[in-house]
């Protein structure tokens, strides 16, 4: 039995290995422990995911929370914004990361139009989303106008994340992706919505697209985590679309992005390199092929036996 080769230790530039982080403990996230690292000042990621494969490989790697973003509908379906996508578009995506998850707490996007009519439809597609999409909560955007919502939906007993500052879906209200709580007037504003949605009963934050002094500001304001994107480095977590992080939107490259992979430049130059293969006939070989399997071997008679039987009787005596 061979043994398997051990893992070196990255080598620093002294050229001496350096520690490796501790293992990330596989216990489930659960709201409770969220709510505690935010007291221990322990920071945690979010990242989007939209199917088991990507959700298995960002489990594996650590991610404690995974967010089935309505971002789906651009990154996914190649729309030029949110606002098409439905709850059973959302809630499918849902159940596909629910079958790649073991540890990170599965946070379900509430589309367009899910929740702003009233409370209880709300109530109505949040249930939707842990009853038939295996989420463990749901987001939602706005400040002070959806507390009454949260209340109800954190009523009945599902968690909520909200969503304040940048809120894609009133892109067109905001007159586009811009930064907001630039001005005094409006971080105030921002503010007031982060204070209302963390009373209306809110577990946990996010502040898209805000000033970092003002995110640090809302930060130490709330005792729930705040969750940053394009909000500086003083929230309690941060959170990237998965496209984004791994570099599968080669036009896409928002100021916020870090990229740390090119999946997409990756891909491209595989997909080149297989259709090189197989036109020039170096693909499949023998390796990549099943054989025409192994040959009967016949069973050796006994010696002394007559070499044919007579139908219907057995070996001569």
């Amino acid at each position: 039995m061979q043994e398997k080769p051990s893992t070196p230790s990255p080598v620093g530039s002294t050229g001496t290995p350096q520690p490796q982080p501790p293992p990330r403990e596989r216990k489930a996230v659960t709201v409770p422990r969220l709510r505690v690292m935010k007291e221990r000042g322990e920071r945690f990621t979010m990242v989007t995911a939209y199917d088991a494969t990507f959700a298995h490989m960002l489990d594996e790697a650590g991610v404690d929370m995974l967010l089935v973003g309505d971002s789906l509908g651009m990154v996914v379906q190649g729309r030029d914004s949110t606002l098409p996508v439905t709850v059973d578009e959302v809630i499918y995506h849902c159940r596909a990361v629910a079958r790649g998850t073991q540890r990170a707490h599965i946070v379900g996007d509430m589309p367009f139009m899910s929740y702003q009519v009233s409370p209880v439809e709300a109530l109505r597609n949040a249930g939707r989303f842990l009853a038939e999409g295996a989420a463990h909560s749901v987001k939602l955007e706005g400040g002070e106008e959806m507390a009454a919502t949260i209340r109800r939906i954190v009523a009945a007993g599902i968690p909520v994340v909200g969503h304040v500052g940048l809120t894609p879906q009133s892109v067109h209200a905001m007159g586009g992706f811009r930064v907001q709580g630039r001005t005094a007037a409006d971080a105030e504003r921002v503010l007031s919505d982060a204070r209302a949605v963390e009373q209306a009963g809110a577990f946990a934050i996010v502040l898209e697209g805000i000033p970092l002094d003002l995110a640090r500001r809302i930060t130490e304001s709330l005792s729930i985590p705040t969750i940053g994107i394009g909000a500086g480095p003083h929230c309690d977590a941060q959170v990237l679309v998965c496209y984004d992080l791994l570099g599968l939107t080669p036009t896409l490259r928002p100021k916020f992005v870090k990229r740390y992979a090119e999946f997409y430049r990756d891909g491209v130059e595989a997909a080149r390199r297989y259709c090189e293969e197989v036109r020039g006939g170096e693909f499949p070989t023998k390796e990549y092929s099943f054989g025409a399997g192994r040959k009967r071997r016949r069973k050796p008679k006994p010696t002394g036996e007559p070499s044919l039987k007579v139908a219907g009787y057995g070996p001569a005596s």
